[in-house]
């Protein structure tokens, strides 16, 4: 099942909950094998829309976390730049790639946005999978249940949550990775794929 897909666990920084109104920032993107091999890394810092602004609450936020703020404002670049080389980045990777988002529903909503508005194309089509669903299924608890605090320990390797993008995304694409490796062990000797 899993041997040719690549999973691209990705974050993105914001100054908003929505695109266009407000801008990604920035975003990294680490691509695992199903083994957790980290196979590479993708990140960029991106100028801001013209004629969005910052959400007050997520600005407040910022506020607080003043270096990680710095981190997305260092080397900004075009959208169109660094979102078309986003695109080769992801289709010159060894299989098929499957985005992996920590809440995807967020993270992908910032990346395809981005995607189709300035390279008119997603090479992720137009579907993620999200860590928290997953471990919804995994534990057999509600979904609000299924929160990092309500996950086991082993899921987890001691990497940084920085909130700059790269590391965040390095961290959640190991974390879904061990999560893939138990459930792919749980398997019944006659289950199929």
């Amino acid at each position: 099942m899993a041997a040719s897909e690549i999973y691209v666990s990705t974050d993105v920084e914001a100054d908003g909950p929505i695109p266009g109104p407000h801008s990604m920032l920035g975003f990294g993107s680490a691509a695992y094998t199903a083994e957790k091999a980290l196979v590479a890394t993708f990140s960029a810092n991106l100028e801001l829309l013209p004629g969005a602004t910052g959400h007050p609450e997520t600005m407040a936020f910022w506020e607080k976390n003043r270096a990680a703020w710095d981190a997305t404002r260092t080397s900004p670049e075009p959208p169109e730049a660094a979102m078309q080389r986003y695109v080769e980045w992801v289709e010159a990777l060894p299989g098929r790639p499957v985005f992996v988002g920590y809440p995807a529903a967020y993270d992908f909503l910032f990346v395809y946005w981005y995607l189709m508005r300035f390279v008119g194309r997603s090479p992720f089509s137009h579907s993620a999978l999200d860590v928290k669903t997953y471990a919804m299924a995994m534990l057999k608890k509600g979904y609000r249940e299924s929160t990092k605090r309500n996950m086991p320990k082993r899921w987890f390797d001691p990497l940084p949550h920085s909130h700059v993008a790269l590391d965040d995304a390095i961290e959640q694409g190991a974390l879904f990775c061990n999560m893939l490796g138990e459930n792919l062990q749980r398997r019944s000797p006659g289950d199929p794929g």
